[in-house]
């Protein structure tokens, strides 16, 4: 079934089988644990995330895009992949682990999502590996934006090309007190470049910076 989701069939299902054993499954048994191989799938993550975001996010700063990929490898984000393989039905725990909800434990769904990298990585290459992460996070692109700050891109653009600090404003506010939502304007010295709407001031202000973004750079072409 793993194989299936991953579209991989291993060679060698040992290095799977290795991969799904969690530390406290292998103490049990006196067998290796799947730790070394999580060792290695967090470098090859690491390397393919990187690679994935440049490709990607053409106009985000080395800061931007480090912020991203913090947030991408992340145990709680990279648990989500785990899941949506259902590595969290087959992980291999022990009593305990099992017994104190281990099975749902983000720390542990990451880890076994790394150490599965590290085995496909072993058994057929960078390029197999790097194709199942590169499909995970083709799948969560959309998502992948809430990690990208506009407003720090917008801020850097402007103090580039400008010497000044763009300068928000809530122009309107719609709804009811419950279901608020803000439309931000932004400006560069007097003049409006963006405009944007959320349901937080934060959000609105996201969209405005990535409004004034495209709007300035298609001034420039």
């Amino acid at each position: 079934m793993i194989e299936e989701k991953l579209g991989y069939k291993f060679k060698n299902p040992q290095l799977l089988s290795m991969a799904l054993a969690h530390s406290s499954y292998a103490n049990e048994l006196s067998i290796e644990s799947n730790e070394r191989l999580e060792f290695l799938g967090d470098a090859v993550l690491g390397c393919v995330v990187s690679r994935f975001l440049y490709d990607n996010y053409h106009d985000s700063s080395e800061g931007v895009l480090s912020k991203m990929k913090g947030a991408i490898v992340s145990r709680t984000y990279i648990a989500r992949f785990a899941r949506e393989l259902g590595m969290d039905k087959i992980i291999m725990l022990g009593r305990g682990e099992e017994q104190t909800g281990g099975r749902e434990r983000d720390s542990n769904l990451g880890g076994t999502f790394e150490a599965l990298l590290g085995a496909v990585y072993l058994d057929g290459g960078f390029k197999r590996a790097s194709d199942i992460v590169t499909k995970l996070l083709k799948r969560s692109l959309k998502e992948l934006e809430i990690f990208e700050d506009h407003k720090t891109r917008l801020q850097e653009f402007v103090q580039k090309q400008f010497k000044v600090i763009p300068k928000y404003r809530v122009i309107r506010e719609e709804g009811p007190p419950h279901d608020k939502s803000f439309v931000v304007e932004v400006k560069i010295g007097k003049k409006p470049v963006g405009k944007g709407s959320g349901k937080n001031k934060k959000e609105a202000e996201q969209e405005a910076a990535k409004e004034a973004l495209h709007n300035l750079s298609s001034a420039q072409r």
